[in-house]
């Protein structure tokens, strides 16, 4: 299992340090991935396909960038939003961890 920088990020922040972070990480066998430059440029025009149909949210990039890194980088998206990415990101198999 893999994380991009922004869910490396967000889940760093539920932790006291660093130290015990890295710990968690290791042990549950999630490595650091980067996204590319061609995943980071995707992120941002299905954002703008996202917005030209009328979603409301503007602050939400994180979101694409994470779709973008699972489906060209990754073989699969582990979230329980089975909805949003199926439809901004078709070919990404989804999984669900509450199903």
């Amino acid at each position: 299992m893999v994380a991009c920088a922004v869910v490396w990020s967000e889940s760093r922040g539920a932790f006291v340090s660093d130290d015990g972070f890295l710990r968690a990480m290791r042990t549950l066998g999630v490595g650091f991935s980067p996204s590319t430059e061609q995943a980071s440029m995707i992120a941002g025009a299905v954002w703008k396909k996202y917005r030209a149909a009328g979603g409301k949210r503007e602050r939400m990039m994180a979101d694409f960038l994470i779709g973008a890194h699972a489906a060209l980088q990754c073989d699969r998206l582990l979230t329980r939003d089975r909805g949003y990415y199926k439809k901004y990101f078709s070919g990404l198999v989804v999984v669900d961890p509450t199903a």
